[in-house]
C-alpha cells in the first residue's frame, strides 16, 4: 500500500519572504579612503586628488560600492563627494558606509518600495535564517510595512514559525 504525502506547507497559503532576495545580484565592494591619506590619517587635498586620478575606476564597473574610511581620520565631506564623482560613471550604485551598512541601506530602500497592498489579508512568513546576514532594521522595516495590510506575520520557516502579528 503506497501512502500519499501531502505538502501541508504548500497548501497552507503562506507567503514566504526571504529578505535576502531584496538584495541586488551585483557584487558589493568597499572603497576604503584610508590608503589615500597621508600617513593613513590626514587628508591632504592635492595629494588626495592626485592619488584618485591614478585609480583605474573601471574596476568598479557594475558593482555596488560603499565608501568608507577604516581609520579614525577626519574626512571632509567633499572628499566623499570626489570619490563618488569618480565612481559614478562605472558603479551600479554608490553608498556611504562599510559592507554591513550598505547592505542595510539597500534592504531598507527595497522594503520601502514594496507595495503592501500586494499582501492584503495574506499570511506572511518572514524568513529568519539564511546564508546572507540580515540586520534587525530590515525585520523592523518589513514588519512596519506589512502590518497594516496583512492577516498575519510570522518569523522563521513555513514549517516552524514564531507568530509576530495576527489581525483581530
Amino acid at each position: 500500500m503506497s501512502e500519499t504525502f501531502v505538502n501541508k506547507v504548500a497548501e497552507s497559503g503562506l507567503i514566504s519572504l526571504d529578505l535576502a532576495s531584496f538584495l541586488p545580484a551585483n557584487e558589493l565592494v568597499v572603497f576604503d579612503i584610508k590608503p589615500y591619506l597621508f600617513m593613513e590619517l590626514i587628508l591632504k587635498e592635492k595629494e588626495f586628488r592626485q592619488s584618485l586620478s591614478e585609480i583605474d575606476w573601471s574596476q568598479y564597473q557594475d558593482k555596488i560600492v560603499g565608501i568608507h574610511c577604516s581609520t579614525d581620520a577626519i574626512i571632509p565631506m567633499w572628499a566623499n563627494m570626489l570619490v563618488v564623482s569618480n565612481l559614478n560613471p562605472f558603479a551600479f550604485a554608490v553608498y556611504f558606509g562599510d559592507e554591513n551598512k550598505v547592505r542595510e541601506q539597500i534592504l531598507l530602500e527595497s522594503i520601502s518600495k514594496i507595495n503592501a497592498g500586494d499582501y492584503t489579508d495574506q499570511r506572511v512568513v518572514i524568513k529568519g535564517c539564511g546564508e546572507t546576514p540580515i540586520g534587525e532594521s530590515a525585520y523592523v522595516a518589513i514588519t512596519q510595512k506589512l502590518r497594516p495590510t496583512v492577516k498575519s506575520i510570522m518569523y522563521g520557516e513555513p514549517c516552524s514559525t514564531v507568530p509576530v502579528y495576527k489581525k483581530k
